[in-house]
């Protein structure tokens, strides 16, 4: 019997929030790999090489989040998304936002609450070691304070909007995509992965490049797991 070819995503508005500090090499790329119809919202965090402007003259939301921060970002961009469904990509060229239909078809399938984009490496130095590591070491902390068996705790991934507002996220720096996870698994969110390649990102990356930087978005990430969940209903 011949496999059947994949069902297109259903009619709803998508937006994409991505957090953005001195990306201009890497947006033209990205920007045009965003699924047609559906929003990119580049959330510049304080860029000095002129990426919002970029992103502005591609046709691209740009949303200004003058707070440093990985987490401080996302939520900025969370915050202005008005779709149904909303999905997070790194805007350094590392991920194919075009996967993120995927994502997004399992979600408004029915079949997820959140999916994750595990990130399967491609090129020489796609997921440097020390990178591999904190990633490891958080799925196991995960995994011990949820039960989860994920495998990665990457960037990509897509949810409802007004689900993930409901989750009271409160982590502004690198611990951001973990609380989510927790919150959710939490609220007994059903939570899965999907495979997707993973390349060498364009330019220096301003959280994993190093070891130091790595252990300390573990260290945000510890802080978060061991933080209670916030009241039920609380939307920041």
């Amino acid at each position: 019997m011949p496999l059947r070819p994949p069902s297109p995503v259903p009619p709803m508005t998508v937006d994409v929030v991505l957090p953005c500090l001195d990306e201009a090499g890497a947006l033209p790329r990205v920007l045009e790999r965003i699924p047609s119809g559906w929003r990119a919202l580049v959330v510049d965090n304080g860029s000095t090489d002129g990426s919002a402007a970029i992103a502005s003259g591609l046709g691209a939301t740009v949303v200004h989040e003058p707070r440093r921060g990985f987490g401080a970002a996302c939520h900025a961009g969370l915050r202005a998304a008005t779709a149904e469904l909303v999905c997070f990509c790194d805007c350094d060229g590392s991920l194919d936002p075009g996967l993120l239909a995927g994502l997004v078809r399992r979600v408004a399938d029915g079949e997820a609450d959140l999916v994750l984009g595990r990130r399967r490496p491609t090129g020489r130095g796609a997921w440097p070691l020390h990178a591999r590591a904190g990633n490891y070491a958080l799925s196991r902390m995960l995994h011990t304070r949820t039960g989860l068996r994920l495998r990665d705790l990457g960037p990509m991934r897509a949810a409802r909007r007004a689900e993930l507002l409901g989750l009271g996220l409160t982590d502004r720096r690198s611990g951001y995509p973990l609380e989510m996870v927790v919150r959710a698994a939490d609220a007994g969110w059903r939570i899965t992965e999907q495979d997707v390649p993973y390349r060498p990102r364009t330019g220096k990356s301003k959280v994993t490049g190093t070891w130091r930087g790595t252990w300390q978005a573990v260290g945000d990430m510890r802080s978060v797991l061991n933080a209670p969940a916030p009241a039920e209903g609380a939307v920041r």
